[in-house]
Order: structure tokens, then sequence, then C-alpha cells
């Protein structure tokens, strides 16, 4: 079942991953691709430890155990806005820490080629977790039912939201490097991506449903491409 569970959670990243991949006019290496994605990967645990850790010391998405109406809005908004900003910040270092140095990142656009890569390991191993938990709750047409919904739903949602964001900042780190190593240009890109997620996260649990959040990345999609353009015709 685990090995199922794996297979199926592996649509939506990948079918992102050749989305993305296309707007590289140079392909980067194979290997170099694979590891970067590995790399996100192994941010997941990063950020699932630090998560567990702040859930410890009181913040949450719940609030049931939150007393007033008031502290609810604060815990929960605060909490969305750290959860968010970790996830941004594990998956940055995961792709930085992997190509900064390396000679296969030659290109501005290759600082969103790669962040993209890393959120999409990233998501995986969350697609990963949300597929294998359908396997362990349902059983025949309801376990087929939960699963595609899980896939779709995360296709056009969580996946969708990581490659949206880590592009964003990826943007903001091409300017970095093309600014000499200006560190305000990696200051407003992590704040971006943080404020992008957030705001999806805060649709979805105000909603219950993909249609607010999924119209929100739509619209920011636009955005996203407009800087790939920008980058492929821009030098660092």
């Amino acid at each position: 079942m685990l090995f199922l569970s794996i297979m199926i959670a592996l649509i939506p990243g990948f079918a992102w991953l050749f989305f993305y991949l296309q707007e590289d006019t140079h392909p980067e290496p194979k290997a170099t691709v694979a590891k970067v994605f590995i790399a996100g990967g192994a941010s997941a645990f990063v950020a699932l430890a630090v998560q567990v850790a702040l859930q410890h010391i009181g913040f949450s998405f719940s609030s049931d155990s939150i007393a007033s109406s008031a502290d609810i809005t604060a815990r929960v908004a605060v909490s969305i806005v750290l959860f968010a900003f970790v996830e941004e910040l594990v998956k940055f270092s995961a792709a930085y820490a992997t190509m900064n140095q390396d000679p296969a990142f030659k290109e501005p656009i290759d600082a969103m080629i790669y962040m993209v890569v890393a959120a999409l390991g990233f998501a995986t191993i969350e697609n990963i977790g949300a597929v294998h938990g359908n396997f362990s709750s349902y059983t025949g047409n309801l376990l087929a039912g939960a699963v595609f919904e899980t896939v779709t739903f995360r296709f056009v949602g969580a996946t969708l939201l990581h490659t949206l964001s880590s592009a964003l900042l990826g943007y903001y780190w091409a300017l970095h490097i093309r600014n000499f190593g200006d560190s305000r240009p990696l200051f407003w890109g992590i704040a971006l991506a943080t404020v992008l997620h957030a705001v999806f996260n805060y649709l979805i649990i105000t909603y219950g449903n993909l249609i607010f959040a999924v119209a929100f990345l739509s619209m920011i999609g636009f955005f996203v491409l407009g800087d790939f353009e920008k980058l492929k015709s821009r030098p660092v």
C-alpha cells in the first residue's frame, strides 16, 4: 500500500515539474534536477519537525483550546504566517545549499527553476502523506474516490501553491545575484512568498474549499509566468 500511495502521490509533482522545466530554454542536467528535488523532499521533514515544535508551544491552526474569539483570531493568524514562513524558508535553504556554488547554476532563470524543483520535492512528500492517509482510512470504491480527490485537489491546490511561492522567491534570488549579493531582494522574496502561502492557507481554513484559493493562485500564476519571461531576457 505504501508503494502504491507513493506512486500516486508522485503524479502532481511530476506533472508540474514537466510544465516548469519547459520554461528553461537550456535544460538542466537530470542528475542536478534529481539532487534538488531530493533536497526539497528532505526539507519537508525539517519543516515538519519545526512545526511540531511550534505546536507544542501553542501555535496551531486549531482554535479548540483558545478561550476568547479575539485570541482565536490573533493566535491562528500568527500560526498561519509562522507555518508558511517555516516552509518557505526550508525550501529556499534546500535549493540554496544544494545549488548556490554548483557550476550548473549559470542563468538567471535557473534560480526560479531550482526553487520550483525543490518546492516540488517538498510538495511530493506532503502528497505521499496525504495519499497514504487515505489508504489507511478507506477501502474499495471509497478508497479510489478519496485518492483521486486528494491527488486532484493537491494538484491544483497545495502543490501549485508550493511551486508559485517558491518560483516567486526564486525570482528575487536571481535579483539578489544580479545586485551583487544585496540582501534586500532575498528579504522581499521570502516575505512575499510567505504572504502568498499564508493567504492561501487562510482561504482554505476560512472557506473550507479550493474555489477561492485556486482563483487566487490562478491570478498569482500570471505574475510568476511574467517573472519567468523577464529572466529569460535579462542577464544577471
